[in-house]
């Protein structure tokens, strides 16, 4: 083992970069501060005992360096369970990337097959083919970019780019282009924007991909036929955009986690597979760096609504 590799192991702090993780998080480095500190415990209560003859003053020191090791304790068993969390969430990570890419990877690779082999495809089924290639390629891109996203997002540099707006066009915009989508799924998709809807600051590109991600969610968590609602709806300092469904709903137990990285909750997964978790956690964190706040309501089988709300006066 070579001797930058030993101090690369030793080096508590490179250790704790590697996952992310605060000095104070990090068990490689409080472990031996925790040690260290029992060690002038043992030794400053010993000289304590001895100069001090008064049982108060001992205790009372006593007292407070056990306060002090049972914080770098539980700060230790924090760590442990930081380190725990970066780990399952490296392994998801693996195990939905490669999933969701070889699934569409898959699909390309029989259909050029399917293209290169036969002869008795005809110029239609070809077209089709290419379109299902196409479909899966787009797949693909969209999931690269969820994924540069969250590493941009944890990086702290989404670097939001604002300008003003029309919010109530770009949902205009959006709910044509997913209105075939809807009528495929059997779907009426409404939307209700009040008429004195006013500019407001925003990263056109970040709030379009926060209402794609809502809205598409909400048309394919729509099971059979349904209705769903675009409101928006001016307050007095923002403007507040709901979008209602009348689909699967989510269960009381899943509804604290639906903004975590990753996650998808059971119902959800039942009635769609193809979905990474990274979705809401990007919307949370496009409204959030524009210093706005979104949330939801929602009861299983009946639908949900998620909302968010953006100032209006941008800083």
């Amino acid at each position: 083992m070579s001797f930058k590799t030993t101090c690369q192991r030793l080096n508590p702090i490179g250790q704790c970069q590697k996952y992310n993780l605060s000095i104070w998080q990090c068990p490689s480095f409080l472990f031996p501060l925790n040690g260290l500190i029992t060690i002038l415990a043992m030794v400053s209560t010993y000289f304590v005992a001895v100069k001090y003859t008064q049982p108060e003053i001992v205790a009372l020191i006593v007292i407070g360096v056990s306060i002090i090791l049972i914080i770098i304790g539980y700060l230790i068993t924090k760590g442990f369970e930081d380190l725990a969390q970066a780990n399952r969430l490296k392994t998801e990570f693996v195990n939905i990337a490669s999933h969701q890419l070889r699934t569409p990877l898959t699909g390309i690779k029989w259909n050029l097959e399917l293209i290169q082999k036969s002869n008795s495809l005809t110029q239609e089924e070809i077209l089709d083919k290419l379109e299902e290639i196409k479909d899966n390629n787009q797949r693909m891109i969209g999931l690269v970019n969820d994924l540069l996203d969250v590493a941009r997002i944890e990086q702290g540099r989404l670097n939001l780019k604002p300008q003003k707006v029309f919010l109530d066009e770009m949902i205009q915009k959006l709910v044509e282009e997913y209105r075939p989508l809807a009528k495929a799924s059997n779907i009426k998709i409404i939307s209700e924007i009040e008429s004195d809807i006013p500019l407001i600051i925003i990263d056109p590109q970040g709030i379009g991909l926060v209402l794609r991600n809502l809205i598409d969610n909400a048309i394919r968590y729509t099971k059979g036929s349904g209705t769903v609602r675009i409101k928006l709806i001016k307050k007095r300092n923002s403007i507040r955009c709901e979008i209602q469904d009348e689909g699967v709903g989510i269960p009381d137990r899943d509804q604290k986690s639906i903004f975590l990285k990753f996650f998808r909750s059971q119902n959800a997964m039942k009635y769609q597979t193809i979905g990474t978790g990274l979705g809401l956690f990007i919307a949370k964190s496009f409204i959030k760096e524009s210093d706005g706040k979104i949330d939801f309501w929602s009861e299983e089988e009946k639908g949900s609504t998620f909302w968010f709300e953006l100032p209006i006066n941008n800083k």
